[in-house]
């Protein structure tokens, strides 16, 4: 469906746990986190009641985060009940790859289609001092296994932070001889990321461009996102870039997120949108909830405004808590 600015709204990242097996620096403390309670979290059936009322305004893609979604149970159970909806086209998944090689055979056999893993170094030591764990080939036993599975799409998601520098042409070079895309996602100033030093899009590309040559413009993976893409000669996979603050791209946004809670946000900047969670619980039957997705869409904000001064409404929890 469309918003109230004519863009096409068919993408629905759904946060379904706050919780994660790591404790990346620009995503949540170290320590001291109030998790939330069992009960405040969507259980799956609300999560495919939701779902299907976005089927059937017209949503085709789905990826699942968290917090980490593979540290709640049974979610392949989840992706088979959102593949069998009508018109589901993709069901994607992001994840730090801690979980994913034991994980993923049962989560393809239910219908998932790409694996988007984060990952912001190949240096053991700078993996644990970033991630606050030590869990880096646990991750990159995930990365392989995404890789040796038939028919998945595999995205790698790298923050550029100043600490990394050093590994962003590594990571970058891991597409070099397979098929897959790296990513360098601009640091989104959210929570903890806001105090945080970034690389923007022209730095790191200066970078790579010193190591591999010129990056050639090439055409994008499958998938929803807003990155755009290029590759060094004879590269067989592709660099991405998604950069929200340096290169905005509200203009063809076609997002929405859902919150482990169960609330709309259809903008990450902002802390406005709807409660499904309450309707749901308060016994709205699917029309209502239609209504309520219609209506929140039609009020999605234009853009965002990273990089300027801070207004009312602006987003104030940490990524874990919003599914960024």
């Amino acid at each position: 469906m469309t918003d109230g600015y004519g863009r096409v709204i068919d993408y629905l990242r759904i946060s379904v746990t706050d919780r994660c097996s790591l404790r990346c620096c620009y995503c949540m403390p170290s320590d001291g986190v109030d998790w939330l309670k069992h009960e405040d979290l969507l259980t799956y059936e609300e999560i495919l009641t939701l779902c299907s009322a976005f089927c059937h305004l017209g949503f085709r893609r789905f990826r699942l985060t968290g917090g980490e979604p593979l540290v709640r149970r049974g979610l392949s159970h989840l992706v088979a009940g959102i593949h069998a909806l009508p018109g589901v086209e993709t069901i994607s998944l992001t994840t730090n790859g801690v979980d994913l090689a034991q994980q993923l055979p049962d989560l393809r056999k239910a219908g998932l289609t790409a694996v988007n893993l984060s990952l912001d170094t190949l240096d053991r030591a700078q993996y644990a001092s970033i991630t606050r764990r030590d869990l880096l080939p646990q991750a990159l036993a995930g990365l392989q296994a995404a890789l040796h599975t038939p028919g998945l799409t595999v995205k790698l998601n790298c923050v550029p932070m100043g600490e990394n520098d050093d590994q962003l042409v590594p990571l970058a070079a891991l597409a070099k001889d397979q098929p897959l895309s790296v990513r360098f996602i601009e640091l989104m100033p959210i929570g903890l990321g806001g105090s945080l030093p970034r690389r923007t899009e022209e730095e790191v590309r200066a970078r790579l461009e010193g190591a591999f040559g010129p990056l050639l413009p090439c055409p994008p993976p499958a998938g929803a996102g807003p990155g755009h893409y290029c590759a060094p000669a004879g590269f067989k996979g592709k660099i991405g870039f998604i950069s929200a603050v340096s290169h905005q791209f509200c203009q063809s946004c076609n997002r929405v997120r859902l919150t482990a809670t169960g609330f709309l946000k259809t903008c990450l900047q902002y802390d406005t949108g709807v409660d499904l969670r309450a309707l749901l619980r308060s016994g709205a039957n699917q029309t209502q909830l239609e209504a309520a997705i219609a209506d929140a869409l039609a009020h999605k904000p234009l853009q965002h405004h990273f990089g300027t001064a801070s207004r009312p409404n602006d987003e104030s929890h940490n990524m874990h808590q919003i599914g960024g």
